[in-house]
């Protein structure tokens, strides 16, 4: 049977801290897709990284992977970056079936959840 898994792809911070609304989102995407595997991963400062995280994945025999990069825009990270390591991690597994999404910030849903959330503010 195929395992799937979807990585929420972020950028990592010193502060612990920083990780809380990633953390929570991934708790959230696991509770509305409970038949996928939804896993964080960092770019640097954080643990795991996005090829640690790939790796243990594909040892608990995840054969179908989308990363999600949770970032606002698509700049040199995602754009750079990102396609690298995904490359890469191709190379090392080439019966992986490994794709990335867009930004999440190029979404026009997640743009207008945001604007929708500013704009509640005015009512504060």
């Amino acid at each position: 049977m195929e395992q799937r898994a979807l990585i929420l792809f972020a950028h990592g911070a010193r502060d612990p801290r920083w990780a809380e609304p990633f953390q929570r989102l991934q708790q959230i995407t696991q509770a509305q897709s409970p038949q996928v595997r939804v896993a964080l991963a960092f770019l640097e400062l954080m643990m795991p990284k996005l090829p640690e995280l790939v790796r243990q994945l594909v040892q608990d025999g995840c054969t179908d992977m989308t990363v999600v990069p949770v970032f606002f825009g698509q700049g040199g990270h995602v754009l750079r970056d990102l396609p690298v390591m995904i490359e890469q991690l191709k190379k090392e597994f080439p019966g992986l079936q490994l794709k990335s999404a867009a930004a999440v910030g190029e979404d026009a849903d997640v743009l207008n959840a945001i604007a929708r959330y500013c704009v509640t503010t005015l009512a504060t």
